[in-house]
């Protein structure tokens, strides 16, 4: 019998983005995300949600660009500083001993050190309540070439991205491959 826990902010798995962006003097600026997902195919497009209060916030608003760099299990430490600190304070990617590096498709940095990254130009926000959502389209994305699987895809066993649970606060690594989409379900056609 499952039993109502109440409305709350879970859902598995919740990413952890890292967006990065500029603030109006030049200066990059990285934050941790963890509301956010695809929510396009065409054109593609990621969402990300932010509460007004953060640096983040006004940066996107200005620029109208943003990235997300999505660290590896080894930068686990970086990540998490990312989400803890303003860059109204601080200058997060020197704290954290990482290179910001200008995007070639948006006017926005991402984490040179992270080994996947998406470069994404504002195509719309919307107030919901205390977030704001933001709607990138994806104009390029990078991966290090180590990483690429034999068909040129992303290997997500190889980049070794993590997740949060906001149920109670960890990270996650992700877990073994169980089977292939669109495909084992056929047998319950």
């Amino acid at each position: 019998m499952k039993k109502s826990i109440g409305a709350k902010t879970i859902v598995f798995p919740t990413p952890v983005f890292i967006v990065g962006t500029y603030d109006t003097a030049g200066k990059p600026n990285a934050m941790a995300v963890a509301w956010g997902g695809i929510c396009c195919s065409d054109p593609p497009c990621v969402s990300i949600a932010l509460r007004e209060a953060t640096y983040t916030y006004g940066n996107l608003m200005e620029r109208k660009a943003f990235t997300i760099s999505i660290p590896s299990e080894k930068y686990i430490k970086e990540a998490d500083y990312f989400g803890m600190a303003s860059g109204r304070k601080e200058d997060k990617f020197a704290a954290a001993k990482l290179t910001p590096v200008k995007s070639d498709f948006v006017d926005a940095p991402y984490v040179k050190e992270f080994p996947f990254v998406l470069e994404c130009a504002l195509l719309q926000h919307i107030k919901i309540g205390l977030h704001t959502q933001f709607i990138g389209e994806i104009k390029d994305i990078k991966v290090e070439e180590a990483l690429l699987a034999k068909d040129g895809s992303p290997d997500i066993d190889k980049i070794k991205p993590f997740i949060f649970n906001p149920a109670n606060r960890t990270y996650y690594g992700i877990g073994k491959y169980l089977a292939d989409a669109f495909s084992v379900g056929r047998e319950k056609k």
